[in-house]
């Protein structure tokens, strides 16, 4: 694994995600209470033994570096790395990158600067959790010049993905992008389920790919498409060996609102899809070194809280409630998540606010809050009520949003005492 670099793709806008991208790259977004989607594939790259690891972004990206500077130091003798390439302009090109697979042939001189057999590209918004080391054998085992790791789906979650079709051998004959027609569907259905799941009768590309990485080169400088998924991987069917890998685990892709929503509520059943903590593998984040959190009189049913928070006379189901929260008595939280703070109040904090006439950071007291995202740094007041009580699907408001009926307050954002949203 020391031969091979890892690449992981930051995105575009995420428009999709938005409030949450307004300041943030899509792999910054918080997820789980502590950590950020980036942790996840990085993660998943150390565990597997890869640690040449770059990330591409170029959206809102200040935060994104700051987080990786500070969380992925290597010591002195390792030649591992997590390393930050943004859109620059350079000699050959003045552009931003205007896709996945434009962002790499922009940094194909940085890439390639790194000696590797194989380069491993993967996605900055899923949340996975996957041992590349099996999936990287099979690709040299084979011979292969691309492989892709894939899933089975169901036909109603085929129209959202990369669907394709495999031989007997494992190579991939035939790949449609987010296929809509019956026709199409219908032309890639598999005969039988390759899984448990009798419902799944598609394979999905999981955006994990490998290259070799002459063969990288020569797809992307013999085309000026600007997509993997749309543009390359169709093209590199027909020219070189694309073979697939099977993997049978949860995987999500972090990609709307309602997705980010559900992916962090299911973290608080009982046996959870997807679990941040194995004792031989754990996904890491940046160190806080916050205390632990205090809780008084409080009644909590299926949820996450994570450390440094203040909780008081409290009653929380189902919901994850991030760092440094703070939450007044007599709060009322359901089916939410709380993402916290980035800092402390201090005693003279509280004071200004008070002479302002503004909300602590926190949820003020007897607050009622119901099937929403709370952003990091949010100043909700008292007796403030956030249940979208009429069931609106859409809606923007004064530091508030509603996508798909699940009401997002913005970072930063005040909500005056006695609200009603």
């Amino acid at each position: 694994m020391r031969d091979v670099v890892g690449l992981i793709l930051g995105g575009g806008q995420g428009s999709r995600l938005f409030p949450l991208t307004q300041f943030r790259s899509k792999p910054a977004v918080p997820i789980g209470g502590k950590y950020r989607l980036i942790d996840i594939p990085i993660s998943n790259c150390i565990h597997s033994g890869i640690n040449r690891i770059f990330v591409l972004t170029q959206f809102n990206s200040a935060s994104l570096h700051r987080h990786i500077s500070t969380t992925y130091r290597f010591d002195s003798f390792s030649d591992g790395f997590v390393e930050i390439m943004a859109a620059e302009q350079t000699q050959d090109s003045a552009d931003w990158y205007q896709g996945t697979a434009d962002a790499v042939r922009q940094q194909l001189r940085h890439l390639l600067s790194r000696k590797s057999d194989q380069v491993l590209i993967l996605s900055g918004d899923h949340l996975y959790r996957m041992d590349y080391r099996a999936f990287i054998e099979e690709h040299r085992d084979r011979g292969a010049d691309v492989s892709i790791a894939v899933k089975p789906v169901s036909r109603q979650e085929a129209p959202s993905l990369g669907i394709l079709k495999i031989d007997d051998q494992g190579q991939i004959v035939d790949f449609c992008e987010k296929p809509q027609s019956d026709a199409e569907l219908d032309e890639l259905r598999l005969d039988e389920a390759p899984g448990e799941n009798p419902n799944e009768l598609y394979m999905a590309s999981m955006g994990i790919y490998i290259f070799e990485p002459q063969v990288l080169v020569s797809l992307l400088m013999g085309s000026d498409q600007d997509d993997f998924g749309k543009h390359i991987i169709p093209d590199a069917i027909h020219k070189v060996g694309v073979y697939a890998h099977t993997f049978d685990g949860y995987w999500e892709d972090i990609g709307t609102i309602r997705s980010f929503y559900e992916a962090n509520l299911a973290l608080t059943d009982s046996a959870p899809p997807f679990n941040f903590y194995h004792s031989g593998a754990p996904i890491y984040t940046h160190a806080r070194f916050l205390a632990g959190t205090r809780l008084e009189n409080c009644r909590i049913e299926r949820g996450i809280v994570c450390e440094g928070s203040y909780i008081r006379y409290a009653q929380i189901e189902r919901s994850v409630i991030g760092i440094r929260s703070v939450i007044g008595a007599g709060c009322q939280i359901a089916n939410s998540i709380v993402m916290g703070a980035d800092f402390d109040e201090t005693t003279a904090d509280l004071a200004r606010n008070a002479a302002q006439g503004i909300p602590n950071v926190g949820i003020g007291a007897n607050t009622t809050i119901d099937g929403a995202i709370i952003d990091k740094n949010a100043r909700i007041g008292d007796q403030v009520s956030i249940t979208n009580s009429a069931g609106v699907k859409e809606a923007e408001g004064a530091n508030y949003y509603i996508r798909d009926g699940i009401v997002v307050v913005a970072k930063d954002a005040v909500i005056p005492s006695g609200t009603v949203i």
